[in-house]
């Protein structure tokens, strides 16, 4: 049940888009700077992190894709190696 549920938060926090989110950054950074024990405080904080983990996603994602358009994608090992004969 529960990891179902995230399951569903994270998809739905994947359709989001990362410039809209960016817009929100320093609201919810200025919110979470200004404790208060409430509710409201500890959403913004939640949001505040969701902002910087789809950041930091795409971040990563992008890093990983202009590496392998400079290498080339990485063959995945699957079971024995491959050889080859050398001499016989």
């Amino acid at each position: 049940m529960l990891e179902s549920s995230l399951d569903r938060l994270a998809q739905q926090i994947l359709g989001l888009d990362e410039a809209s989110l960016s817009s929100l950054w320093v609201k919810y950074r200025k919110r979470m700077e200004d404790f208060e024990p409430t509710k409201e405080w500890e959403k913004a904080v939640i949001i505040f992190f969701i902002i910087n983990a789809v950041r930091a996603k795409n971040h990563i994602f992008n890093e990983q894709l202009m590496q392998q358009q400079e290498t080339g994608p990485e063959k995945p090992t699957k079971g024995k190696p491959e050889l080859r004969l050398v001499k016989s």
